[in-house]
């Protein structure tokens, strides 16, 4: 299906080249004739009138492949929303290749140190991030986290609940602010404070302009996967929860009358979205929420169920949770980042990390782990020896992929 998926875009994007590139050289031999009409004529107003910019042959090659893509992207677009998708076209900074970059956890809430930090320091978002990091994410094609709080300034705190967080709306631009593309929201503080609190995140990230994934206003929200489209390429998002682990969690379930999360506990139903997503894309990211608090070592349902999601068809896990790095590793020949770790979330000094996957012509190019510190509520890249540190942890945590100097992953 993905095989014959392929051809039919690879042949669409040929014959419109073909047919740019033709409009291109009927142009460039007209031109040419009335340059010589022209001259013959000495008739230099109507040359002036009808000469022609001077162009390369390669810049005419590339200026075609653009406009195939872009027809082809408008094609891909337009079937995906008449068949109910949430899609969207995303423009590349280089052609034929799309960015991915992946953080962890971030807070939001004014009551608790980062953003109560933040607002100390002035509020700019430089006072929560070192330049060059900021560089890093708004230079992204799609740069996706967790979003693991709510967006709201209703709702009743969950009763008997150690931690709950509720973050006033307009903090939202913080997230536009380091150019977050999409949210996964399928997480146990999304919920904190009711289903009311849910609502509100949902209406204020689709406000924002922030696309989110793993919820919604009922199960069919909650299971529907958003396409970005780049190239000609499909690329699927999709996002479930397995926390909390309990017959009746706090963080409930959507259904079919009432807004919740997209849990896997039971895997079924992110089973189903998987195969929707893979028969609808060209590459499918999981951003999964599991695991176990403050532990480096993955537990069992980790290990079981990213060998049944890597069977399922998807190409790519990120997780999240622990609060803490976890390894990389291969599984079943899809790459698997365990836990991203704490991103911006608390004032603990904590190591944590992006990842940037670099795409061509849907297909993982490279897989890359870049090394941060969330210190002093900031969190900034890591260069030299500490860099390598950190680095050299990932290496011990992860012993069946190779890591080089500059966090790039060979999946053996």
């Amino acid at each position: 299906m993905r095989n014959n998926r392929l051809a039919e875009k690879i042949i669409r994007k040929i014959i419109l080249f073909f047919c740019v590139m033709l409009s291109v050289v009927v142009t460039g031999i007209f031109g040419m004739w009335l340059y010589e009409k022209c001259v013959k004529h000495e008739d230099l107003k109507v040359y002036e009138l009808f000469k022609l910019p001077t162009f390369s042959f390669a810049e005419a090659a590339d200026e075609g492949m653009a406009e195939a893509n872009k027809e082809v992207n408008n094609k891909m677009l337009e079937e995906a929303l008449a068949n109910g998708q949430k899609a969207k076209i995303i423009e590349c900074a280089e052609q034929d290749k799309v960015r991915i970059l992946f953080a962890g956890d971030v807070l939001l809430d004014d009551n608790y140190a980062m953003m109560s930090s933040l607002h100390n320091r002035g509020g700019h978002i430089e006072e929560a991030f070192s330049h060059d990091l900021i560089d890093k994410m708004k230079s992204a094609d799609i740069f996706m986290l967790n979003n693991e709080f709510t967006f709201t300034n209703r709702g009743k705190a969950t009763a008997g609940k150690k931690f709950t967080f509720r973050a006033n709306p307009d903090n939202v631009y913080f997230l536009k602010d380091i150019g977050t593309d999409i949210v996964s929201v399928a997480n146990n503080h999304i919920y904190d404070f009711g289903e009311v609190s849910l609502l509100d995140t949902l209406d204020t990230l689709e406000t924002a302009g922030i696309d989110y994934v793993g919820a919604g206003r009922n199960i069919e929200e909650a299971m529907k996967p958003v396409y970005y489209i780049a190239d000609g390429f499909k690329i699927a998002f999709v996002s479930a929860t397995q926390i909390e682990r309990l017959s009746v969690p706090d963080t409930k379930e959507a259904t079919t009358e009432s807004a919740g999360v997209l849990r896997c506990m039971d895997t079924a139903n992110l089973l189903n979205v998987i195969e929707q997503a893979k028969a609808n894309s060209d590459f499918v990211v999981l951003y999964v929420h599991w695991g176990t608090e403050s532990q480096a070592e993955i537990d069992s349902l980790q290990k079981e169920h990213a060998a049944i999601y890597a069977q399922a068809g998807v190409d790519l896990i990120i997780g999240d949770h622990p609060h803490c790095l976890q390894k990389i590793e291969n599984v079943s020949g899809v790459p698997v980042m365990f836990s991203m770790g704490n991103y911006w979330f608390n004032s603990k000094t904590q190591n944590t990390c992006l990842v940037e996957i670099t795409l061509s012509q849907g297909e993982l190019e490279s897989f890359q782990f870049i090394p941060c510190i969330q210190s002093d509520c900031r969190t900034s890249l890591l260069t030299g020896d500490e860099k390598l540190q950190v680095i050299d942890y990932m290496r011990n945590l992860s012993p069946n992929v190779a890591i080089d100097d500059e966090g790039y992953v060979t999946f053996e």
